[in-house]
């Protein structure tokens, strides 16, 4: 237990150092794009390529990608039910962020610093059924109450998915495990070397992000998307925990899983759909500090448990 609050007090530090060096001006916010690029292109799928080498692929796993896209799509329902009677604005709003949530940059330092390559491995698979919400679900809801139209494009839902780095890197390394390849000692030595560089860089870039900026106007909507958000994500997440005892890494991935960070793409539709930026942005900042704090207390949970 004392290496656990360690590490989350090692990731509080690696966090703040980012916020600092960005308020002293040794880097800036922008910066933050370049780093993103390196962790989702490089750092995260050199992790992923390490840790699902040896993986066996389970059942269990393989349910994860199914709890992920049905997560996804019941708190879409929930997300619309909850804000159904707000202005078309707010409501598009509101039901594109509840439902995806941020696992390749947010959930993944966190993870490998408790539960080390299980957890990776677990949560890896959870992001996959994610990614297909995110990318899928939510790009689909941003446009549809934007536009107020029926209208689907198939394509412009589906092709930043498959343009998604660490999702072809997922989709590639479980079709070499459901195969039983493997890559090259030399490829996997030097994705081990690039992967040690994610969980502080991921961290890094949370600093970098973060933004305190509130106007008071927005706290009503923010107050009540943040309830429906984390009040369903726990409600839902001890429900499987409990259902899955028999399964403690399932359990502890649903349990986490649901109450991660809104999706930091939400930022990226709410510029393409003209939604406002910058509540969508403090909303996603919020989201990161709460969840932060309710992994370390559930983590602590599970740790007795």
């Amino acid at each position: 237990m004392e290496g656990f609050q360690q590490q989350f007090i090692i990731s509080i530090g690696i966090i703040l150092l980012g916020y600092v060096l960005k308020r002293i001006k040794i880097l800036k916010e922008s910066d933050g794009q370049t780093i993103a690029r390196i962790v989702f292109n490089i750092t995260l799928p050199a992790l992923v390529i390490v840790t699902f080498d040896q993986m066996e692929m389970t059942l269990s796993l393989v349910s994860l990608i199914f709890i992920a896209i049905l997560f996804g799509f019941a708190f879409a329902a929930i997300g619309y039910f909850s804000f159904r009677n707000a202005d078309p604005g707010v409501k598009g709003m509101a039901i594109m962020l509840v439902p995806g949530v941020n696992v390749g940059l947010f959930a993944f330092p966190l993870v490998e610093a408790i539960w080390g390559r299980e957890g990776i491995q677990h949560f890896g698979m959870f992001d996959v059924g994610n990614a297909v919400i995110v990318f899928g679900l939510c790009y689909f809801l941003a446009g549809y109450f934007a536009k107020g139209t029926s209208t689907f494009y198939l394509r412009e839902a589906i092709g930043p998915l498959f343009r998604s780095v660490p999702f072809l890197t997922y989709m590639f390394v479980v079709a070499l495990n459901i195969f039983d390849l493997h890559l090259p000692g030399l490829v996997l030595d030097t994705a081990e070397i690039i992967s040690a560089a994610n969980m502080p860089m991921a961290l890094l870039l949370l600093g970098l992000y973060l933004n305190f900026s509130l106007e008071t106007s927005w706290l009503p909507f923010i107050g009540k998307y943040l309830m429906v958000k984390y009040g369903a994500g726990l409600i839902l997440g001890f429900t499987l925990f409990w259902l899955f005892s028999d399964y403690p890494m399932l359990a502890n991935t649903a349990l986490i899983g649901f109450i991660l960070p809104s999706s930091t793409t939400a930022v990226v539709y709410a510029i393409r759909y003209k939604y406002q930026t910058q509540i969508v942005g403090t909303i996603v900042n919020i989201t990161i500090i709460l969840s932060f704090i309710l992994i370390w207390v559930l983590a602590s949970f599970v740790a007795y448990h």
